[in-house]
């Protein structure tokens, strides 16, 4: 009778968990990446209202001033935090105003804010560019 010694079985069980290792971390990559994507379709109400409003560059830069300049530098050009002088160009400004009020990535704090100051900091930071 040819039967596998218990040495092959265990290789072959270590080939197969590191298999279903691999195809549940590809399965959770995957669902991280849809739900970040569903950020994009769902209607925040601030955000709307944010996005509907004119905002001022010269009230944006005063609250840049006030609020940013320890991280990002005082003309944005980055310290602690990135330079923001492309980050317009790099990021919708629904993704702006969620990484300004939910702190998305630390060190950075969440802030509370008014949407008429949220659009006035997003129209100074697009005169950044």
């Amino acid at each position: 009778m040819n039967t596998p010694s218990s040495k092959a079985l265990i290789n072959k069980d270590q080939k197969i968990s590191s298999w279903r290792i691999f195809l549940l971390s590809i399965a959770t990559v995957a669902c991280l990446i849809l739900f970040w994507r569903m950020e994009d379709f769902k209607q925040d109400p601030f955000i709307t209202e944010t996005l509907s409003i004119q905002g001022e560059a010269l009230s944006g830069s005063k609250l840049f001033k006030i609020n940013c300049v320890g991280c990002h530098g005082i003309s944005a050009q980055g310290f602690v935090g990135p330079d923001l002088h492309e980050a317009t160009q790099e990021m919708s400004d629904k993704k702006i105003i969620n990484q300004v009020i939910r702190g998305l990535t630390p060190p950075m704090p969440s802030f509370e804010i008014e949407p008429q100051s949220m659009a006035d900091l997003l129209a100074y930071m697009h005169s950044l560019n």
